[in-house]
Parts: structure tokens; sequence; C-alpha cells
């Protein structure tokens, strides 16, 4: 006959994954995507002045930063 695991014996947390930051990484990541200087979707096709692409490369590196800082949560 085996043994029962004990309850008290796992010791593997539960982690809850933030829709709230998963949001915050995907816009994050579109702002980087479309705007991003010489390389981005919409600098691309229209002229954008670099004031608007650097600034929202640096915003969308901020929110990627703070997106994953607080994606998991343990229970």
């Amino acid at each position: 006959m085996g043994k029962a695991n004990k309850q008290g014996n796992n010791s593997k947390q539960n982690v809850k994954v933030s829709v709230f930051h998963v949001l915050v990484i995907l816009v994050g990541a579109d702002l980087i995507l479309l705007l991003a200087p010489d390389f981005g979707i919409l600098n691309s096709i229209f002229f954008l002045p670099n004031i608007y692409s650097w600034s929202a490369l640096i915003g969308g590196l901020i929110l990627l930063v703070y997106g994953f800082n607080g994606l998991y949560k343990k229970l």
C-alpha cells in the first residue's frame, strides 16, 4: 500500500496572474512596435517627429517593466 501525500508537504505555492498587468504589457509592446524610431510600423508609413517616437519608446519600456514587475502574485 502506498503512502498518501500529506497536505502540508506540498512545497509549491499557487500563483495568480494579474490581468491588469497583462494588459499593461500589451499596451507597452504595442507602443514599441508601432512608434519605435526607424523601425516602427507607423513610423515607417508616416513621418513622425523624433520627440514622439523616442518618448513612446521610453514610455513603452517603462510600461513593460511595470507590467512584468507585478505580473505574478503568490496566494
